[in-house]
């Protein structure tokens, strides 16, 4: 039916590695299409070496295609490869522009309104949260705010339900390595690790401050993991560097020499390869988080302001502690509430609280590394803990 496919997704790393279910999906049911996917550029090391495309197309969104000229030429560059059918993955202007104007016989998808009429069909996207407005003053209580009522690759996967796949083949999240990454990730790990330390993963940094668990927590928690006797590594990009440097001041064994910090010195690509080799990964609701879903590692990860249903870490073996307070999840970056009652979604999730479920899939999986664990197919809710 379709011959020449294009999937958009220009948004960030963990939005990215959501639509790779669709990748899967559709090779699954058009096997001989050539299948291209249009990404950030500064995102290529998740989707370059993805088996299931024949091309990646990269936008330097913060780069040299920075403007209105840019996007009109790339747009230009899509028509020229007159594609059957253009699947948009992310309702903002940008994607949208792109699509609306790929030249493609048919363009499905989200779309921002104005847009939206150049698209032979335009589906909701229910994994969203919509802000309904604020309380008296713009400030809590209340703020009216709607989650989104299914998980991202769910609402992904019923775009192509609309437009007539019967298939569903969901693999779960996938990233594959390109084999400079692999080799990379392999030297790191033997420069820093033995073989036989079980290491956990740390990833404290989050895009908003209500994502973050407080690094007194943090701190706590990789002091006791360091007493188990577990090695230790500090993830993150550059951005995170000044959090990971509070958190390792309020540690009781910041000199331990199984304490490594790889905060804004790896590449994703290289960031896969190590969380591959780790037995746990503790972290934010976050891009890497993501990664480590692809990479198999079970994952314990904490919500504050981050809906529930929509962006759980997918995969059944992983465990989302929720925020206890009547507020979450509020879906705002910066906390509007005053005193101890400021970021209190994330500091009433305990440590004891995460050690607890750390420990469990510490013991449950031996401390063994993600590469030597079974993955389950279709599996994908995780558990989840009311703190």
């Amino acid at each position: 039916m379709y011959q020449n496919i294009l999937v958009i997704n220009l948004m960030h790393l963990g939005d990215l590695m959501l639509a790779t279910p669709v990748l899967r999906t559709l090779r699954t049911n058009f096997p001989q299409a050539k299948l291209t996917l249009l990404a950030d550029k500064k995102l290529a090391d998740l989707v370059v070496a993805n088996r299931h495309l024949d091309e990646c197309l990269l936008l330097d969104k913060k780069g040299k295609d920075n403007s209105l000229g840019s996007l009109i030429r790339f747009a230009g560059k899509l028509r020229r490869q007159k594609f059957d059918l253009v699947i948009n993955l992310h309702r903002n202007e940008r994607a949208s522009f792109l699509a609306a104007f790929s030249g493609a016989k048919k363009i499905v998808g989200y779309a921002k309104p104005g847009f939206s009429l150049f698209f032979d069909e335009v589906m909701p996207n229910p994994s969203v949260a919509h802000h309904l407005g604020w309380g008296p003053g713009g400030i809590l209580p209340p703020h009216r705010y709607a989650p989104g009522t299914i998980h991202q690759v769910t609402a992904h996967l019923n775009v192509l339900r609309e437009i007539g796949v019967e298939k569903i083949d969901d693999g779960g999240l996938e990233m594959w390595l390109t084999p400079t990454a692999e080799e990379r990730a392999a030297e790191i790990w033997q420069e820093n690790f033995s073989p036989t330390d079980k290491v956990v993963a740390l990833n404290i940094g989050a895009s908003w401050e209500t994502k973050r668990w407080p690094t007194a927590y943090f701190a706590e928690a990789a002091d006791a993991l360091l007493a188990q006797g577990y090695a230790l590594a500090f993830f993150g990009g550059s951005m995170d560097e000044e959090l990971v440097a509070e958190c390792r001041a309020k540690m009781r064994h910041s000199a331990s020499p199984h304490l490594k910090i790889f905060t804004g010195k790896v590449s994703l690509g290289e960031l896969a390869g190590m969380l591959r080799r780790c037995c746990l990964f503790l972290t934010t609701d976050s891009g890497p988080m993501h990664v480590g879903v692809a990479m198999n590692v079970p994952i314990v990860t904490m919500f504050g302001a981050s809906p529930v249903p929509g962006f759980y870490p997918y995969d059944a073996k992983d465990v989302l502690i929720k925020s206890p307070e009547p507020c979450h999840p509020c879906g705002i970056h910066r906390c509007p509430r005053e005193g101890e009652e400021n970021l209190a979604c994330m500091k009433k999730i305990m440590v004891a609280t995460v050690m607890n479920e750390v420990n469990k899939l510490l013991a449950k999986y031996q401390g063994k590394p993600a590469y030597e664990l079974p993955e389950h197919y279709g599996e994908y809710q995780c558990q989840l803990v009311e703190a």
